[in-house]
């Protein structure tokens, strides 16, 4: 099966597709291993990125989860969204016999698996927190999967596909509320969709009012193909009893997804780009982190300038790994053009470089990143200042050094 021709199949002819879900023999190992363990780290991955390096915040304020907990949340979420889907085609599965359809636990979870495909997909807009809420979107149509593939798959009368899936949808929603309270516990704490053409498989487009996000589908097929190789490894591993050899091998299907091809700086690099003085104020204050899980490292750097009412913060995190799904689905993908009476929000590309301007007219607070194109995003922010000034000082850093310096060999 190949993963990216499924996923434009299930999406744009759902009808035609589930006949040939139904049809191909599997079991649940495979449709894990072959499918849904790539679909759920869309929205892990991209959640991670959205809240931990990028940010969230509002009324002009921005908010960051620290690397090391962000790490934490998207390695428990993933996991916890894996069972959850397994849970819910136990449902599925359970209440067929009610609405007139045959029991069939494989076929159940196939419902589930390839009907969640556009939730998953929707994860993306998780990567600028402030669009999330139009993965409620996607959800609404991966609901309508699950409808068009009920009649195939559980066997059930075309009439009774509508209850069967409203039952469904309600089951769906306490499982999400029961998994958000596992995760607490353990953590602490759709507008229109294009496609143009490449290599053979189309990219999607995704449109919103405010901005659109590209997906790369030719280079999420070559994860895909890298992520097929670690599984079939993992696989051996676990055969012949190597625990180590099958961890390490979980660890590259994680990094063949978020293209860990380099591991990020050190810290103490990321803090030697953090200057004793920053537009004319004196550093402050500073603090490095760094983190792993599954694969998957970053690191930040954060440093206060100040003297009296003039603060600046000057923030430099490194997605490490991470490079090459910003390059399939990510905000230096992305473009924004945003303004209301208090505020403009501005995404663009400037050279090889993404550009995000996020400001309040009336200088109370100011945000600038810039994303450059080894994957270091470097953010600057201050109140009671101008967006202009604010660009000032972030262009007298030296951004093409930090471009070009040397990432640490992997080990």
């Amino acid at each position: 099966m190949n993963l990216i021709q499924r996923v434009q199949d299930i999406l744009l002819k759902p009808k035609d597709t589930w006949p040939v879900i139904a049809a191909e023999p599997g079991d649940t190992t495979s449709l894990y291993k072959d499918y849904l363990i790539y679909l759920a780290l869309i929205p892990a991955v991209c959640a991670f990125i959205g809240m931990s390096l990028i940010g969230f915040g509002g009324f002009g304020l921005s908010m960051r989860v620290p690397i090391v907990s962000g790490l934490v949340n998207m390695v428990v979420g993933y996991i916890l969204s894996l069972v959850m889907v397994f849970v819910v085609g136990l449902i599925a599965n359970a209440l067929a016999p009610t609405f007139g359809g045959t029991k069939d636990p494989l076929s159940a979870l196939k419902l589930i698996v390839y009907g969640s495909t556009a939730g998953f997909i929707g994860g993306v807009f998780s990567l600028i927190p402030a669009l999330s809420i139009l993965g409620l979107l996607t959800a609404l149509y991966s609901v309508y999967l699950i409808f068009t593939g009920v009649p195939v798959l559980m066997k059930c009368p075309p009439e009774k596909a509508m209850p069967y899936t409203a039952v469904l949808v309600v089951c769906a929603i306490v499982a999400a509320v029961i998994v958000g309270a596992l995760s607490a516990v353990f953590t602490g704490g759709r507008h229109g969709m294009l496609t143009g053409s490449r290599s053979g498989i189309p990219d999607v487009s995704i449109n919103t009012p405010d901005g659109s996000v590209n997906i790369n589908t030719a280079k999420l097929e070559d994860m895909a193909k890298k992520m097929a190789e670690a599984g079939k490894r993992m696989e051996s591993a676990q055969a012949s009893g190597d625990g180590a050899a099958a961890g390490k091998a979980a660890a590259d299907i994680m990094g063949a997804m978020t293209g860990a091809t380099g591991v990020p700086y050190a810290t103490q690099d990321l803090k030697s780009w953090l200057p004793e003085q920053l537009g004319g104020l004196p550093r402050t204050a500073f603090d490095v982190q760094s983190g792993a899980a599954m694969g998957i490292a970053g690191s930040s750097a954060t440093a206060e300038y100040g003297n009296g009412a003039q603060q600046l913060k000057l923030v430099v995190s490194d997605i490490g790994g991470l490079g090459s799904l910003m390059g399939v689905a990510a905000w230096a993908n992305m473009t924004v053009d945003r303004e209301t009476n208090g505020s403009v929000e501005k995404v663009y590309r400037q050279g090889k470089r993404t550009v995000r301007e996020n400001y309040r007219k009336d200088g109370s607070h100011v945000e600038y990143t810039v994303v450059l194109e080894n994957g270091l995003i470097v953010e600057l922010s201050g109140g009671q200042t101008s967006v202009d000034r604010i660009k000032q000082t972030l262009a007298s850093l030296d951004l093409s050094r930090m471009e070009s310096a040397q990432r640490p060999a992997k080990s």
